[in-house]
Parts: C-alpha cells; structure tokens; sequence
C-alpha cells in the first residue's frame, strides 16, 4: 500500500539497488527557508557536493499526491519557484497533503518518514527543530526531536537552530534516548554558532568511526542518530549579533501573533533581513557542510555494510 504512494527516481532506485551511497535532503530549506532564486541555486549546489563526495543525493518533498525521494530538475525548480505558497508538511500534515495532491516541503521529521521508508539510511539538514524559548507556556516542541527517537536515520545537522532553547533540546533529545554524536567536536553547535555551550554526548574524528557506530545503533534496534557537524570557521557569525537579531525577531513575532510551523520560517526571514543577507550565506555554507560530511558517511556505512 505504501509503495503506492512512495515515488523514487530512478537515480535513487538503481542506487539502493547497487548499494551505492545515498543522502536524504530535506526541502523546508528551499520552500520556507530562503528566497528564490537563491533557493534553487542553493539546492542545485547542494545536491553537487553529494555527488562530488561519493553519494547521490535524495532531495524528499511531497508533490502530486506522492512521497518523493529524489526530485529531478523541473520538479526542483518548481518546488523553489512556489516558497512559501507551498505548504510545510510535518508528520501530522502528510496524509493530508498527499490526499488533496498539493505541493510541500518536508522537514525534518516528514523528512526521516520517507528516507526510511525508501531505504536511506543518512540525511542532511541545516539545523534540527527543537524546544522554542517560552516553551513553558506555548508547548511549541518540534516534532524532529520525537521522530528522531523511533526512526532510523543518521541526521547530520550543525546542531540545532539559533532561535531555539538549546538546553531545553538537548534535554529532550536525550529523555527520547538519542545519541547526539559530535563530527570532530565535543561541543554541540548552534547553527550559526560552532558552540552552544553545551557539549556532545559522544564525540568521533572519522567517518568510519560513525559508520560503524550506525550500523551498531540499528542492529540493536535503536532509533535514529543526531550528527552535529559546526559550521565551517570563516562562516560563523558573532554571537553577541546573532543573539540581539533572535531577540528581535521573537519580540516581533509575539506582537504579530505569529506562531506553532509559521514562527521558524518568520524567525529566519526577519534575522534574514536584519543581518543584510548574512545569515543566508553562513546557512548555505554549513548546509552544503553538512552534505559533504553525509555522503561521506554514507559511503563509509554501506562500505561498512557490504564488509
């Protein structure tokens, strides 16, 4: 019934079939995240790294009432071209969105739901969803951090995004049992920060290492793996620029009654707008990071995996 509607290109298909190295890319980044064009550019690049370092890339959205796991390029473009009219899908939209056949971009959890179900085991992200500030009042928890309990995919992210209670993330993350595992750090990220303050549960200097933690995770039946990989060093932003730009853009989301799935998207458009295009710079930059440590991780597990 699933295969119904799950759509894989056939890229993706003849690769998992071969055994070669694939990486999930998630696609809130292009509908919600950016504007167009910088979006398509950004996901074209993307998808390149992937490639260049030994994998093929899966980019995951929802369209025409499919599951898809792999976008070619029309589909791409058109997913860019529509941002913001296109929806946000969460595991509570996708039943939804594909019944009625509109178009959405999946983040991190919907994301995880059809890598798994299409056989992908690592996936690339910017930034996970987490606990928002004031989180004690509003209960605005992503559910990113309840799928990455039950499903099995290794999630390489620069750690949680900026705008989040990073404490209050980690301390859920680890009441759901996941390992967050540090990629040549022993400190969690914050997006546009190398540092949160806070530290990795577990820390590896290799690929291989990871891959061979992963393969471990699934075969004693555990869920999925957060990889925080930081930001590259000449990206990272000043903390005390980025900290006053997050404090302004929560204050002007709470005096526009702006939140539950539109608050991200507004909190990255307005430090967008405060910081002069900055921020977008350094999110390509430790995005396309992350997908060149992924597809090395990849290829190391199924390298891994066929010994």
């Amino acid at each position: 019934m699933i295969s119904k509607y799950l759509k894989i290109t056939d890229e993706v298909n003849v690769a998992l079939k071969q055994g070669k190295a694939v990486v999930a890319l998630e696609s809130t980044i292009i509908t919600h995240g950016m504007p167009y064009p910088q979006n398509l550019e950004m996901a074209q690049q993307v998808e390149q790294v992937v490639r260049d370092n030994g994998a093929i890339p899966a980019t995951i959205a929802l369209m025409d009432g499919k599951m898809c796991a792999g976008l070619d390029g029309a589909e791409l473009e058109h997913l860019a071209k529509d941002g913001h009219k296109a929806l946000k899908a969460s595991r509570r939209d996708m039943a939804a969105i594909i019944s009625s056949k509109q178009v959405a971009g999946t983040t991190v959890a919907t994301t995880m739901i059809i890598a798994q179900m299409a056989g992908i085991k690592i996936f690339a992200t910017g930034g996970i969803g987490g606990v928002h500030k004031g989180a004690s009042e509003s209960f605005d928890i992503s559910a990113d951090l309840n799928e990455l309990s039950s499903t099995k995919v290794g999630v390489v992210c620069a750690g949680a995004k900026s705008i989040l209670d990073i404490a209050k993330t980690l301390e859920v993350l680890e009441t759901n049992g996941v390992p967050v595992i540090g990629y040549k750090t022993k400190d969690f990220p914050a997006f546009y920060l190398r540092k949160s303050g806070f530290f990795v549960d577990h820390n590896f200097d290799n690929e291989q290492q990871i891959a061979k933690m992963l393969k471990l995770q699934w075969q004693l039946n555990m869920g999925g793996v957060l990889i925080a990989n930081p930001i590259p060093k000449q990206y990272e932003m000043k903390k005390s620029e980025i900290d006053n730009y997050i404090s302004q853009a929560i204050k002007k989301a709470g005096a526009l009654g702006i939140e539950r799935k539109h608050l991200t998207p507004f909190l990255l458009k307005s430090i967008f707008e405060m910081s002069e295009g900055k921020s977008l710079i350094a999110n390509i930059a430790l995005v396309k990071n992350n997908a060149k440590v992924a597809a090395k991780i990849a290829a190391a597990l199924q390298e891994n995996n066929n010994d």
